[in-house]
């Protein structure tokens, strides 16, 4: 049995498409969103409301603290028991999301899925990363792996971590790691494939959206909480953009402009990086229906 993947861009309309898929099938979703797993962050990550969820169950959603790290391995290791319950009780999962490297550790054997994580190796550097900072963190790295810190940004702290977990549980430096894109499960995956104009005026304003439901409502109840810049969840787009307008005293305005700049870039990367995945079908939006979606399905089974 197939597994169905929902993928592409931020503002794309996943989550709809998706609660519409599981209401026809009957069966659940799974999220692969690196935000959406974390408790607190609701507005900045749009995260789905009850309401929008139609009564459909959602796995990998509001499982982790703002405190605490979360990486692929992790993921995977949460997810994958949750497939398998659903394939074993012949229903067909839902996988919904953006975060490629999640889904990818669902349909194919990687190797940096299979080292295991080490809470202890990673309670070490968080630490650290809270006392010394992200610079900080990245100069170990450098120093350990320069191959992999020329591919990871000094700001993207859980990769950092993780790399350096791998090289401290493994002895192999992560750069050194081939990952051959086995496939270990059977799939259909389908993405939205809005013009890219349209594609940047809904993300335009879904963020103009996010202000007004409480962003920075809720961000400063994150820094009450003493959840800082040091946190891996609040690198997430929306929060770091944020956290530093505040810091350097700018407007709202200039705020909205840098979130909307950053998630139409970060929208074009996960393009090109769902463009990679062999056998994905773009859906034009007008195509774009749980109908067409599982009369496609069905016609590859």
């Amino acid at each position: 049995m197939k597994i169905l993947v929902i993928c592409g861009a931020t503002a794309s309309g996943k989550t709809k498409l998706a609660v519409d898929c599981a209401l026809k099938l009957n069966t659940e979703i799974v999220s692969a969103d690196s935000q959406l797993i974390y408790k607190g962050l609701n507005v900045g990550t749009a995260k789905p409301s009850a309401e929008e969820m139609c009564g459909v169950r959602h796995h990998l959603i509001d499982v982790v603290e703002p405190t605490e790290g979360f990486c692929v391995s992790d993921y995977a290791a949460q997810a994958e028991p949750i497939l398998d319950n659903l394939l074993n009780s012949g229903k067909i999962p839902v996988v919904c999301g953006g975060t490629g490297f999640y889904i990818n550790s669902l349909l194919f054997d990687l190797s940096y899925g299979n080292v295991a994580a080490d809470s202890l190796i990673r309670e070490k550097y968080n630490k650290i990363l809270l006392e010394k900072g992200k610079d900080y963190i990245y100069s170990i790295l450098k120093n350990t792996d320069p191959e992999s810190a020329e591919k990871i940004s000094v700001s993207d702290t859980k990769r950092v971590i993780r790399a350096l977990e791998i090289y401290e549980v493994s002895g192999i430096k992560k750069s050194e790691i081939r990952d051959d894109m086995e496939p270990k499960r059977e799939y259909f995956a389908v993405a939205l494939d809005y013009p890219r104009e349209e594609l940047y005026k809904r993300i335009n304003k879904r963020v103009d959206e996010m202000f007004e439901s409480g962003l920075l409502e809720e961000i400063e109840n994150l820094l009450r909480q003493g959840i800082n810049e040091n946190y891996q969840c609040m690198q997430a787009i929306g929060y770091k953009e944020v956290l530093e307008c505040l810091k350097n005293g700018s407007n709202q305005s200039t705020m909205r402009d840098m979130i909307k700049q950053n998630t139409r870039r970060y929208a074009k990367r996960q393009i090109t990086f769902f463009k990679k995945l062999k056998g994905l079908i773009w859906l034009k939006p007008y195509e774009a229906t749980a109908e067409k979606v599982l009369e496609l399905m069905n016609e590859q089974s």
